[in-house]
């Protein structure tokens, strides 16, 4: 009942939330790379056009991820106060991209207007004006924020996987004077504190202080 072909279940069965968890699956086994229509449909055994029959493309199925990975973002019991609020939601943006392996990368490589995105997007706007944040600032400081938290986490995923420690090998006193001074605070970790000292130089340059 409800199959096609050999034993494969039929589009009207298989609905779309489906195929981007399995996409979502082969993200976290094997890496943003490794994600295809083809690689869905194996991971669901059915025929890969059933895939493109809900997702349409491969670019769609990464936009589809990418919102889905937003959803994950917790928007519950966020501070009162618009300033907490501001830097709180950058480290919850965070956590969810860590969620998945490769998270970060799939949503930089998107942009599409789905609703998990409009929600953090509404959250962290929102909480800007309500600081009194000019429409423009706060549509900007939006995306600024937002752009850090993409390519902190993207460091931090390649400094799991044993990418981090070439900056301090390609470092010469000689050549690289202030690098290497500096090297020991560039070094692959702290992401959390480095992401809320970012975030707070971005959001101490809207507004004199309130408190």
């Amino acid at each position: 009942m409800g199959r096609t072909g050999a034993g494969r279940p039929s589009p009207a069965r298989l609905d779309r939330e489906a195929v981007v968890r399995a996409a979502l699956a082969v993200l976290d086994d094997a890496g943003a790379d490794a994600v295809s229509t083809r690689a869905v449909a194996a991971r669901l055994d059915v025929h890969m056009n059933t895939v493109l029959w809900h997702v349409k493309s491969k670019s769609r199925l990464r936009e589809l991820m990418a919102d889905a990975i937003l959803a994950e973002v917790d928007l519950d019991r966020l501070p009162e106060h618009w300033a907490d609020r501001a830097a709180e939601l950058p480290r919850r943006l965070r956590r969810a991209l860590l969620a998945h392996r490769d998270g970060a990368a799939v949503v930089t490589g998107t942009y599409a207007p789905e609703p998990a995105t409009l929600r953090f997007s509404e959250a962290l706007v929102a909480a800007l004006l309500a600081g009194g944040v000019d429409d423009h600032r706060a549509a900007w400081t939006a995306w600024t924020v937002t752009y850090l938290v993409l390519g902190l986490v993207q460091e931090e995923q390649a400094a799991t996987r044993g990418d981090g420690g070439r900056l301090a090998d390609a470092l010469t006193p000689d050549l690289h004077p202030a690098l290497h001074r500096t090297a020991h605070h560039l070094a692959p970790g702290s992401f959390a504190e480095r992401l809320d000292f970012g975030v707070g130089l971005v959001l101490a340059g809207l507004l004199p202080p309130t408190r």
